[in-house]
């Protein structure tokens, strides 16, 4: 018995194989990118203890939380590129990625600068004294590292438009040893190294990032991929609208990445006033989903270059084609992933912990709830790609900025405090809030591209055909 239509299969496949060749080289440099940060947790767990761990994660959370905008604003030079790509545009190329660099510049010192005042204002966070003193010395160094982040994030878009995402997969996965290294060495204090306990780590991150940064900027400008958008010619070429449209576009885009990513740290703000042992498992737990999330991310940026590419060429068919196939990959995987975290929960719970078995019981429930969530939170992200292939970003930015602060962060506080769940109330709430998004923001690329038929057949560059 047939199930499946032949001409699905023979439609799709080829669009399923290239979203996942693309998606996989993403996916494993933004997994390295989280891994740093699991790594930091897992070393800091091991050696150090429950409360060092939770006063990592909450620095970790609130400090990504303020480069969030710039780090999911820069994405949206990726599609720019691919578009321009698929237009034979090399000029426009060498524009963006000099216009990237000097928005990330930008970004480094605005979200950089609020990082390192939250840090030395701590105590608003009413967490307690011991976290409180841990978390601000850490994070006043994480708050540095976000220079060098930032010029990474912005340099790969050009690998990444380009369609050569390996660059930042090795370079991250190169990073992510390093990174293992440092924290060992550092935290420990090996060798001529003092023991700098839970101050190792997050130097441990900067230097990580430092050489991130160098090594991408070092491998684009001697590598012979990327000679013909780097040439002397183009260097004299003002840049300055493709600033002004990185900032229009990603403003707005990164908005919808930091009312996700806000709402997770500020999750984890309500879990630390439910006590340190909550604290620590929800770190754990959101370890695990933040995981999984970035490399749902990965198909997301696959999706954006893709459907960006497509619009280049003037094929609506080709934008709803790249789209759907991002879908089906995420679901596909997301739902493995649910599998894992519903039927391994304890087991997962134990790598990070073993030695405190109240930290371990929420954890482990917590995990739960992270698996029904999978498939939500990987809908609504590869969904928020595919619209900024359509250099959609507005109307996205007001969905997230409902389904996570109208809805998921105050169901989180009644839940967790009102209705007495504990952290359990907390992830419910999360888990609502990224269902909503998920229905609203798929729902909206859908009608979007009906709505683009007329927008391509202006746009479409001459000689190419509209499907």
């Amino acid at each position: 018995m047939q199930l499946v239509p032949r001409s699905f299969l023979a439609i799709y496949r080829p669009e399923l194989i290239d979203t996942f060749r693309l998606s996989v080289p993403i996916i494993i440099a933004q997994l390295g990118v989280v891994l740093m940060g699991v790594t930091d947790n897992l070393f800091v767990g091991r050696l150090l203890g429950a409360v060092p761990l939770g006063a990592a994660g909450l620095a970790n959370s609130l400090s990504f939380l303020m480069s969030s905008i710039g780090v999911g604003g820069l994405t949206v030079v990726a599609a720019l590129v691919s578009k321009a790509h698929s237009q034979k545009d090399a000029a426009a190329i060498n524009r963006l990625f000099r216009a990237g660099l000097r928005v990330a510049g930008l970004f480094s010192l605005v979200f950089g600068g609020l990082s390192a005042w939250l840090a030395f204002d701590f105590s608003l966070f009413g967490q307690t004294a011991e976290v409180t003193r841990l978390a601000r010395d850490f994070m006043l160094i994480v708050s540095i590292s976000l220079v060098p982040l930032l010029v990474f994030v912005a340099a790969r878009q050009l690998a990444d438009g380009l369609r050569y995402p390996r660059v930042a997969m090795a370079i991250t996965l190169s990073a992510l040893l390093l990174n293992a290294l440092f924290n060992y060495i550092l935290i420990e204090g090996v060798g001529p190294f003092p023991k700098m306990g839970l101050i190792g780590a997050a130097t441990a991150t900067l230097f990580s990032r430092l050489y991130m940064a160098s090594a991408m900027l070092v491998y684009i400008y001697r590598s012979a991929h990327f000679k013909p958008y780097l040439l002397k010619t183009f260097r004299s070429l003002p840049a300055v609208e493709e600033v002004k449209t990185i900032l229009k576009l990603g403003i707005p885009g990164g908005l919808t990445f930091f009312f996700e990513v806000a709402t997770f740290s500020l999750a984890v703000v309500i879990v630390g006033w439910l006590g340190e042992d909550q604290l620590a498992a929800h770190q754990i737990a959101i370890n695990m989903a933040s995981v999984t999330y970035m490399m749902a991310t990965g198909i997301s940026s696959a999706a954006a270059i893709r459907v960006s590419a497509a619009v280049g060429k003037g094929s609506r068919e080709g934008v709803f084609r790249a789209g759907t196939a991002a879908f089906m990959l995420s679901i596909g995987f997301m739902s493995l992933a649910a599998i894992l975290f519903l039927s391994a929960n304890e087991w997962l719970v134990s790598l990070y912990i073993r030695d405190n078995p109240a930290v371990m019981d929420i954890a482990a429930s917590l995990v739960i709830v992270a698996g029904f969530f999978q498939l939500s939170d990987g809908v609504q992200v590869v969904a928020l790609g595919s619209l900024r292939g359509l250099s959609d970003v507005n109307v996205p930015t007001v969905i997230t900025l409902f389904s996570y602060w109208v809805v998921a962060l105050p169901l989180s506080y009644v839940l967790a405090f009102p209705f007495g769940q504990d952290a359990i109330g907390v992830w419910i709430g999360l888990l609502s809030g990224l269902s909503i998004a998920a229905v609203l923001l798929t729902t909206r690329f859908f009608r979007r591209i009906d709505q683009i038929s007329y927008t391509l057949l202006v746009d479409a560059p001459s000689g190419v055909s509209i499907n």
